[in-house]
């Protein structure tokens, strides 16, 4: 990560062998938490741009694609979701999407991280305008404790919105996190976690697939969607559970909120599987 002097701030993605760059109108903000370090900047095209720790969190231009898919797939792949836990999302826009669902009638958020939040709901205002709605309910914790805590069979769709696995979300990626995931939901329920780039972190999206089944997941499926600024462009969520194959098609032709990415096709085409990815599927 680096700003130069003409104002572009650059993430360098060294595994992937590339860069992304954003020309810079000023730094809004910067500061170091107890676990990591934020600034927000306003970009020239972009809106505004949130980076932890070096790395692009989210822009105020193109962070639908990401919030979008990783709530109302799986939302509308769950036959009725009325409990839903989102794991990180500090930013608020996941939990703004999830909430526009009638049928949910309970989200918890467990952050980490205060501070995104609140960062959030400076800067970024549209993502938190859900905030305050009743069935959102706020934890700042450890989400591997709360986890490991929660009683069983008492969520029906898992969220986890978290960062690159480094740091306090490297635990989020392995079997016995998605083992306590699997005693919350039962049989029934379903997860969905963001997984990283299919073409620069492949070794990475199979080892999580493998680790959810390890942790009782008899089901993984991968969707793919565009996200021009996180590396390659190409971003995927997946999906884990007993049953993935009850889409709700009607329910999402018919829904009543508004969405700028999701919609019905866009649902089935997310989840079509170009060869090389299948061929990494069949094999493990």
């Amino acid at each position: 990560m680096q700003l130069d002097p003409k104002g572009w701030f650059t993430e360098v993605c060294k595994e992937g062998g590339l860069a992304f760059s954003l020309a810079i109108r000023e730094k809004l903000h910067a500061e170091t938490t107890p676990y990591q370090y934020i600034e927000i900047y306003q970009t020239e095209t972009f809106g505004r741009l949130m980076v932890i720790d070096g790395f692009i969190m989210l822009s105020g231009r193109d962070n639908f694609f990401y919030h979008e898919m990783m709530a109302h797939p799986v939302l509308f792949t769950h036959p009725h979701p009325q409990r839903v836990l989102i794991i990180g999302g500090g930013d608020c826009g996941t939990l703004r999407e999830v909430l526009k669902h009638d049928v949910v009638k309970k989200v918890q958020q467990v952050e980490i991280d205060e501070r995104v939040t609140r960062l959030a709901e400076k800067y970024f205002p549209e993502l938190c305008q859900s905030n305050d709605d009743p069935r959102a309910h706020f934890h700042f914790g450890d989400g591997l404790r709360f986890v490991a805590e929660a009683p069983a069979n008492s969520i029906d769709v898992i969220i986890i919105d978290s960062t690159d696995p480094i740091g306090p979300a490297e635990g989020l990626f392995q079997a016995s996190f998605y083992s306590d995931c699997q005693r919350l939901l039962g049989e029934k329920g379903i997860l969905v976690h963001q997984s990283e780039s299919p073409l620069i972190h492949l070794d990475l999206l199979n080892k999580m697939r493998a680790e959810m089944k390890k942790g009782g997941f008899p089901q993984v499926r991968t969707l793919t969607y565009p996200q021009c600024v996180y590396p390659s462009g190409w971003w995927s969520a997946t999906l884990a559970g007993h049953t993935l194959s009850c889409f709700r098609e009607r329910d999402a032709t018919a829904k009543i909120f508004p969405t700028r990415y999701y919609n019905v096709d866009i649902h089935r085409a997310s989840l079509a599987v170009p060869e090389f990815l299948r061929q990494t599927e069949e094999s493990s």
